[in-house]
């Protein structure tokens, strides 16, 4: 009967009772299957609610489990479609996002916790070995490797830095003074700020795919089962090493963007690159914390970066779409982090006035 269902769908459906009794006998009927079935309760529930009134309604006795089954089951009728409330709607999504929130950062301050406590038995336990080669090898693709991509665009940036700053600054004849608006942002900002960017793009990406894939594979779940400390051998190597090329990696973005300060403003402007230096020299001089804040902020991105990158791919779970999910959202949450700090890290060197 389930080959016919379209067939007998719409012959049911073109019955039209006229508002008075009706009787419906499938007593006759031998062979039934679920489809058949509820076929039948839906044109027995259709008539009722045009107007109609079954007076009787007959099938095989053996087929009344299923369907008392299907009486039982909401695809028997059509439920109606839940009340439309926007603003209340709309607040329990509020809601909804904001305990989500609530959770992931407990879940994310727990990983934290335990990130720390294994990671100092690491080092005081004298009979463990740390896993130095996974170690290097995390330096050199985190670090090494993403020297051309953070290179260029930190040069990129000075050269914009030294261009809208020129066109503004030229008004009141201060050209010289973009050297020390490129000279601040960049070594104060716009250095660390691009380069964890990229790195929570690149590298904190590739933390939550690979410890996910892991995951998914099975293959976390077998270091557990024969006694190996994931932390250690997963996390840590990953989270000193990022921690050891991130400033790295800044140092060569604060030197790439100020090249592309000076190149913008020797062809810009006319200011020669002795001029720059100098100019740059005596903001230093007076800036001297300046050289070193983004070179302190380093590291504790590369901390956030690679701490969520790992906590998001041992949450990996079921399928391959979670891996997709779980890499996306590992680099949301690290750029918010790193924009949260930043802007924290904003806040104290202003009070401390340097």
């Amino acid at each position: 009967m389930t080959d016919e269902a379209a067939t007998l769908d719409s012959a049911l459906r073109a019955l039209d009772p006229g508002g008075g009794e009706v009787e419906l006998d499938a007593a006759g009927i031998h062979r039934l299957d679920s489809a058949g079935a509820w076929l039948l309760l839906r044109t027995k529930r259709r008539l009722e609610e045009a107007g109609a009134r079954v007076r009787a309604f007959s099938f095989p006795p053996g087929y009344a489990p299923l369907f008392e089954a299907l009486e039982r089951d909401p695809l028997a009728g059509s439920p109606p479609p839940p009340p439309h409330r926007p603003f209340t709607d709309f607040l329990a999504r509020i809601g909804h996002g904001a305990m989500e929130f609530i959770h992931q950062a407990y879940r994310l301050l727990g990983f934290l916790g335990r990130v720390t406590v294994e990671t100092m038995e690491a080092f005081l336990r004298p009979d463990r070995e740390l896993p130095w080669p996974s170690f290097v090898n995390q330096i050199e693709e985190t670090g090494v490797t993403a020297l051309p991509i953070v290179g260029l665009l930190a040069f990129l940036l000075g050269v914009v830095l030294a261009y809208q700053g020129a066109d503004q600054l030229r008004r009141f004849g201060a050209e010289i003074l973009t050297v020390n608006l490129v000279g601040l942002s960049v070594l104060r900002e716009v250095g660390c700020l691009i380069t964890a960017i990229v790195v929570a793009g690149r590298s904190g990406s590739a933390f939550t795919a690979q410890i996910g894939t892991m995951k998914l594979n099975q293959e976390v779940d077998a270091m557990q089962t024969i006694g190996l400390n994931t932390v250690e051998i997963l996390v840590l190597p990953r989270l000193l090493g990022l921690m050891v090329a991130m400033p790295i990696l800044t140092f060569f973005a604060n030197l790439m963007g100020l090249i592309g300060g000076a190149v913008m403003c020797n062809f810009h402007l006319g200011i020669s690159v002795p001029a720059f230096l100098r100019q740059l020299h005596d903001v230093l001089t007076i800036n001297s914390w300046s050289f070193w804040l983004g070179l302190i902020k380093a590291p504790v991105f590369a901390f956030l970066i690679a701490l969520v990158g790992c906590f998001e791919g041992l949450r990996v779970e079921g399928n391959a779409g979670s891996v997709g999910r779980q890499t996306t959202r590992s680099v949301v949450e690290s750029i918010f982090l790193v924009i949260v700090f930043d802007a924290g890290f904003s806040i104290l060197f202003s009070l401390l006035r340097i």
